[in-house]
Formats: structure tokens, C-alpha cells, sequence
């Protein structure tokens, strides 16, 4: 049978009115060593685990990475120095960018590492544009739009590309971003973005946010444009995928979403999704080591519920979900097996479906456990110890504690 009569996509159901994922064109920065390390709870990992993360996230298709921001000090620095030197004599497809607030002396090392290093490195330069920031800071928008001329004319005369960052963008005002965007773009800024700084946005948001600066401020400009969205409401990530839908050029992300507060879009989802909607055409059997090295370097454990990388993300005790899988494999049919009972096949990932013992298993998962690991699974005083012990225990029972009942069964 044809597999793709297998299964009935609503995702595609909308006609002429859905969007296209196989023609979207959109770029993927990786703000993991820079917004991500903002992270109240995260250890900066050391230099050399950094310059792995960029070797991954060039094999993982990301063609941009934050390297820093060089005027919080000198170790940053030093560090972005390190970084830039990395992608130069690895020759990484990855184009680096460096946060900078829109004040000279942030833009200033950037200048100067470029100088040293010699390749090209983007200044982010950012500013708040809210009303709520405004009145907090005491800024007034003229204020805010000389330090944006200021910050880019500087850039820009020492050949610098910029991306213009407003911050807090969902929460500003039309004529602020206007005024403030307008000016970055005069002075020669090739790339705005769009942050959702605290995670205010919806998807409906982030869409009207998107076409509002393409047709009244973009407009024919060559500027491309940016989505950077934080996940305080739980919404980064859906965020992005309509970001992408209304037109931006590039979305940001970090590995396992770490970042300020509750984090950022998590990048490494961003990734799952847009390579299951076939909008991401790059090998991403790297994915496992990219949040695993994050994980372990930043002190952030992996949920076991955390989509697609989480313990338990394919893994089933439960009797009927099991029986699924296992019919679908003893039909000799591993695509079939790994997307019965699972929208996300495993494979795809270097990871494999697992079927446990728990209160809620059937006789199948008895069974095929037995199988799996050598027993008979036919053999019925082995089926009867396993699975009334399932029954009196209130978890999954671990492969240790059913070799030892089957040999206590054997015994007795």
C-alpha cells in the first residue's frame, strides 16, 4: 500500500488558502551563546564546547550564530575573537553575529575583532521601542532614534552589516517602529528585526506585526527581516512558524529554548517541525548531539517529557499504544512502526520506539519485552510473573527488576 494513503494530513487539508511549506525559504540564526546564556540558571560552557556547538550547527543547516555580545568585556571579547577565528580556518558555512546595544562603545569591539580576524561579522545592534520601556527608562523617542543614528552610521562606516533590533517590537507603537526602523534603514542597516522580548505575542500578533513592516515600512527596500521570539506565554515556537508564513527572511532560536527567563523559541524544535513540514532540506541525524552537548555544558537537563529528545518521548507503557507498534513491526514495516502511534518518527533522529512494562500494559508488551531480550515469548509462567508484577507496581518496571522476577519465577 502507499504509504502516503496511510495517513490523512489536515496539516494540508486547506487547499489554494494553505501555505506552501515545501517553498518556504527561510534562514535559522542560533542565538544559543548569546541570548541563551542570559539564562538566569545556565554555566557558560567552556570556549571548546562552543566552538563545537558551531561545527554542529552548520551540519544541522543553521547558516547564522550570535557569537557574543564583545562589550559586555574583555573575556566576551576574547571569546568572540576565539569563535570568529573557528568559523574562519574551519570554514564554516555559518555567518556570525555579534549583540551590541545601539550605543559606540558596544559596536566599537566588534569593529575591532573584525579588524583582527578578517571575515565579516554582523552587528545586532538593539533598543527598546515599547511605551512601557520609554516611560521606565526615561527615553524619549527622538532620543531613541538619534542613538539608533548614532549606532548604525558608526557600523556601517566601518563596514559592518547591521541588523537593527527593536526590543519589545510587539508592545511598540506603530509610529515608534516606523521612526525607528526608518532611521536604521537610512543610515544603512540590511537587516531589522523583530523581537518579542517578553513573549507577548500571539500568532495572530506576530502576523499582523510582520505585514504591518513589509507594507509600511520595508516596502521595496532590499532589507530583510527577522523574527526573534521569547516563549513566556509558551507560544515561541508557533510564533515562529507564523513569523515564517507571514514573510520574515530569518528566525532565532536557541537549543532547548534556553534564554532570559522561561527562554526563547526552542531551536532545535523550530528544526523537527520545519523538516516535517519540508521546508528544512539539510541532514539532521546530529540533532540528539546538538541539545545533549547544550544540556550538558549550560546544567539544563532534558525533560523526559521534552518533545522528540525527551526519555520518554518514544517510549509507551501503555497496552493498547503498544499493541499498535508492535503489529506494525511484526508486519515488517518500519516506517509503519515508527509512526502509528507517533507523529514524529523516530528514526529520522537516530532514536528508536520503546515499549516498557507498566500498571497499564497488556499482554503484548509482556511479550514483546520477552522477546526483545532473549526470553520465550510464549513461555507462560514468564508472561504470568511479569505481568502481575506490572499490575501491583505504580510504575514502569526497569529491565533489571524483570530479569530478577523472571529468575525468581524460573526458581521457583
Amino acid at each position: 500500500m502507499d504509504e502516503r494513503e496511510l495517513i490523512y494530513d489536515w496539516n494540508r487539508a486547506g487547499g489554494a488558502a494553505a501555505f506552501d511549506w515545501s517553498r518556504a525559504r527561510v534562514d535559522l540564526n542560533d542565538e544559543t551563546l548569546r541570548d541563551g546564556l542570559q539564562s538566569p540558571s545556565v554555566h557558560d560552557p567552556a570556549l571548546e564546547v562552543k566552538k563545537r556547538l558551531l561545527h554542529l550547527m552548520a551540519d544541522l543547516g543553521i547558516v547564522a550564530a550570535d557569537i557574543g555580545l564583545p562589550g559586555a568585556g574583555p573575556r566576551v571579547v576574547e571569546q568572540v575573537r576565539a569563535l570568529a577565528t573557528e568559523i574562519r580556518n574551519a570554514k564554516l558555512p555559518l555567518a556570525p553575529n555579534c549583540a551590541a546595544r545601539t550605543v559606540i562603545a558596544d559596536v566599537e569591539p566588534i569593529v575591532r575583532v573584525v579588524q583582527e580576524v578578517g571575515i565579516t561579522i554582523e552587528a545586532a545592534t538593539f533598543i527598546g521601542s515599547s511605551p512601557i520601556r520609554q516611560y521606565a527608562e526615561d527615553w524619549t523617542l527622538d532620543r531613541i532614534v538619534q542613538s539608533t543614528v548614532e549606532a548604525v552610521t558608526y557600523a556601517v562606516k566601518h563596514g559592518l552589516p547591521v541588523m537593527y533590533v527593536t526590543e519589545d517590537t510587539t508592545r511598540a507603537k506603530p509610529e515608534a517602529l516606523k521612526a525607528l526602523y526608518g532611521a536604521a534603514i537610512d543610515c544603512g542597516a540590511t537587516r531589522i528585526c523583530l523581537a518579542d522580548t517578553v513573549g507577548h505575542a500571539t500568532p495572530d500578533g506576530v502576523q499582523a506585526l510582520v505585514q504591518f513592516v513589509k507594507k509600511e515600512i520595508v516596502k521595496k527596500n532590499r532589507v530583510k527581516i527577522d523574527w526573534h521570539g521569547h516563549r513566556d506565554r509558551g507560544l515561541g515556537l508557533i510564533n515562529c512558524l507564523a513569523a515564517i508564513e507571514a514573510g520574515v527572511d530569518r528566525v532565532h532560536g536557541t537549543a532547548l529554548g534556553v534564554g532570559e527567563r522561561v527562554g526563547n523559541a526552542e531551536m532545535d524544535l523550530l528544526i523537527v517541525n520545519l523538516k516535517l513540514l519540508g521546508a528544512h532540506h539539510h541532514d539532521i541525524s546530529k540533532l540528539p548531539e546538538y541539545c545533549r552537548l547544550v544540556a550538558n555544558a549550560v546544567g539544563v537537563p532534558i525533560a523526559v517529557n521534552y518533545p522528540v529528545m525527551g526519555e520518554d518521548a518514544f517510549r509507551t507503557g501503555t497496552g493498547v499504544h503498544a499493541a499498535a507498534i508492535i503489529k506494525a513491526k511484526k508486519k515488517g514495516h518500519a516506517w509503519l512502526a515508527d509512526r502509528v502511534y507517533s507523529s514524529v518518527p523516530a528514526q529520522e533522529f537516530g532514536l528508536e520506539q520503546k515499549i516498557e512494562i507498566s500498571p497499564v500494559s497488556g499482554l503484548s508488551n509482556v511479550k514483546y519485552w520477552l522477546e526483545t531480550h532473549g526470553y520465550d515469548p510464549e513461555d507462560e509462567a514468564a508472561c504470568r510473573a511479569l505481568f502481575e508484577a506490572a499490575k501491583r507496581t505504580d510504575r514502569v518496571l526497569s529491565d533489571e527488576e524483570c530479569h530478577r522476577l523472571l529468575k525468581q519465577a524460573a526458581w521457583r
